[in-house]
């Protein structure tokens, strides 16, 4: 927590996803000298209402003078605080120039990281992974390889001399959030997980994803007529989707040395599903990534 007796604050970071917000107060060493979040996502905001919710959070962290603010995600998206327009691969996965956000408040100067695009071979987009496969880059200089960032949308990018080659995005998470609450498979839906019937779910989803919805359907008919516990069911329901993925993303990881950028239980599964296919993914954290690339992106400020 920051205190009158703390080290100056130099800047500050910012992770501003479509529902949460997520900011640092960074030292001029590099140093976390605090850090909050709200849910003033991008998703519930006007543009006019960007500024207050930052303040909400990092007012009382500002000096007299103009304290830089480097944003990454949704925040820079058509519909955030102002579009910071995408930069086509193949190029570095952080540059120059960094789009201004219109502020009133003096005490502010807020930069945001622009997101990804490419056009070929598939028409695709990121924004918020690109700071963190910066963040992946950081700590392993001159890596090659493939960085998997599961999520609502996960991504799988290839890199290549420091710079992103292309990337493939799956809608794998936002399926798994429809299906297990708003179709006809909520029913044997419940919270809690069962690893077996995911590795389960996986198998099949890796051999045969040509039938996955006919097996998504499945789950509904065994809850009814063999006892398809809720745990399972959804378990299963995970397995089947991330094992259509991987199938479909086979190219991306076959032989290849891959990160796994994520947090917790679902960035455990792509490791273990990896894994299973004699992948051994590094797992990295999410927030470690961001808050590393975000430091390159202040650092690249300071050199130009």
């Amino acid at each position: 927590m920051v205190t009158p007796d703390s080290p100056r604050i130099d800047w500050v970071a910012a992770d501003w996803g479509t529902s949460n917000l997520r900011v640092w107060a960074m030292g001029a060493d590099g140093a976390v000298l605090d850090s909050r979040d709200s849910d003033r996502g991008m998703g519930q905001l006007t543009p006019a209402e960007f500024e207050p919710a930052l303040l909400a959070l990092v007012g009382d962290w500002l000096g007299q003078s103009a304290t830089p603010v480097i944003a990454c995600g949704m925040v820079g998206a058509r519909q955030g605080w102002v579009e910071a327009a995408y930069r086509a691969v193949p190029c570095a996965p952080v540059g120059l120039p960094m789009t201004p956000a219109p502020v009133t408040d003096p005490r502010l100067s807020v930069r945001i990281v622009p997101g990804l695009s490419q056009t070929r071979p598939s028409a695709d987009v990121m924004r918020g992974e690109e700071t963190q496969i910066a963040g992946v880059l950081t700590a392993a200089p001159g890596w090659d390889g493939v960085v998997c960032l599961p999520g609502t949308h996960s991504k799988w990018a290839e890199v290549s001399a420091g710079e992103v080659v292309s990337f493939r995005s799956f809608m794998t998470g936002e399926l798994f959030a429809l299906l297990s609450t708003q179709s006809v498979l909520r029913h044997g839906m419940a919270e809690g997980f069962d690893e077996a019937a995911f590795d389960s779910g996986l198998a099949e989803g890796l051999s045969r994803p040509e039938s996955l919805t006919a097996r998504l359907f499945t789950l509904r008919a065994e809850g009814l007529l063999a006892g398809l516990s809720p745990a399972a069911a959804r378990g299963r329901l995970s397995g089947l989707l991330i094992g259509a993925e991987l199938a479909a993303a086979k190219p991306w990881w076959l032989g290849r040395d891959v990160v796994v950028v994520g947090e917790g239980g679902l960035s455990s599964r792509y490791a273990r599903a990896l894994a299973a296919q004699g992948v051994p993914a590094r797992q990295v954290a999410a927030e470690d990534a961001t808050l590393a690339g975000l430091k390159h992106a202040r650092s690249l400020m300071e050199l130009s």
